[in-house]
């Protein structure tokens, strides 16, 4: 009887693998591609453009549902900004006297409440766009950048509404329609490229360091004390007990640049003397910026949201 020769080195030794190279070669020639990867930035926008039904369907959606459990509904959009108005009003138009110089600060304060109500939230929900979407991005295959821009759209919807109610409040405190109310949209457009822009970065510094929607309310609440939302930055320039430079630094503040716009295009008493120089160039500049930049930043990391 005889045995089988025993087993050389080249029987045992395991089949080759093809090294990286040869694989992508042999996707390539097949037609594959790698699941998720970063398209170009002008495929990536036409995708987006694809899929703005989406987009507005995703915001209208989250908009109703939001306060679906409250009894009040979707009133608690009007509410919450009134509500806090009034708290703020008492502690700085009436405890601090800040309405001192300022004409007509009811008016002056509600629409700055408004108007910064809208940026804050945007910013807030931008922090938990990938994060607070985890499932729906691991499921599906389609840009990213769809769940920042479609929450804040459903940001500038519900400010659409409460400027409706603004409006009425306004009339009630005696300020009437003129042609100036017509520069609220440019401004209102403006601010909400700017939000989203911003919204946009958050969304990807949130999507690795979940820990930013927790600082987020102390950055917010520090932004809105400086950009003179229950006061005048005007005032307190020509008091001149400030230097020049912080006066400028704070006109400059692209919050305060927006809320005053909006000012200066509803209340009568809020002039052309409160605003800083090259007021239009510098909201555009703003809205310019954070759109372009968020957006860009945002796209690069596309391949890594809902990994890890």
């Amino acid at each position: 009887m005889t045995l089988p020769p025993p087993p050389t080195a080249a029987t045992t030794q395991p089949p080759r693998q093809a090294p990286d190279e040869d694989l992508q070669a042999l996707a390539r020639r097949h037609g594959l591609s790698v699941s998720g990867a970063r398209p170009p930035l002008p495929a990536y926008v036409r995708q987006l453009w694809a899929r703005r039904d989406f987009i507005a369907a995703f915001a209208t959606a989250r908009l109703t549902a939001q306060y679906s459990q409250a009894r009040l509904g979707q009133l608690w959009q009007l509410m919450t900004p009134l509500l806090n108005a009034a708290v703020y009003y008492l502690m700085f138009g009436v405890l601090m006297n800040v309405q001192h110089g300022v004409p007509d600060y009811l008016p002056f304060l509600l629409t700055g409440v408004f108007v910064w109500t809208f940026t804050a939230n945007t910013l807030t929900a931008g922090t938990r766009a990938v994060s607070g979407n985890l499932g729906l991005v691991r499921a599906l295959h389609f840009p990213r950048a769809s769940l920042p821009l479609s929450l804040a759209l459903l940001q500038l919807q519900q400010l659409l509404l409460s400027l409706a109610a603004l409006v009425v409040i306004l009339l009630c405190f005696g300020e009437f329609p003129t042609w100036s109310w017509l520069l609220a949209v440019p401004a209102i457009a403006l601010q909400a490229l700017f939000s989203a822009g911003v919204s946009l970065a958050l969304a990807r510094l949130a999507a690795r360091t979940p820990d930013i929607s927790q600082l987020m309310p102390f950055v917010l609440r520090t932004w809105m004390y400086v950009s003179g939302v229950m006061w005048s930055i005007g005032s307190m320039a020509s008091s001149g007990r400030f230097p020049d430079w912080l006066v400028l630094a704070l006109q400059c503040n692209p919050a305060a640049v927006y809320i005053d716009l909006v000012r200066f295009a509803l209340v009568g008493s809020f002039t052309a003397d409160n605003l800083p120089p090259h007021v239009w160039a510098l909201a555009a500049g703003w809205a310019a910026l954070a759109f372009v930049g968020g957006f860009v930043w945002f796209w690069k990391a596309e391949e890594t949201y809902g990994r890890g």
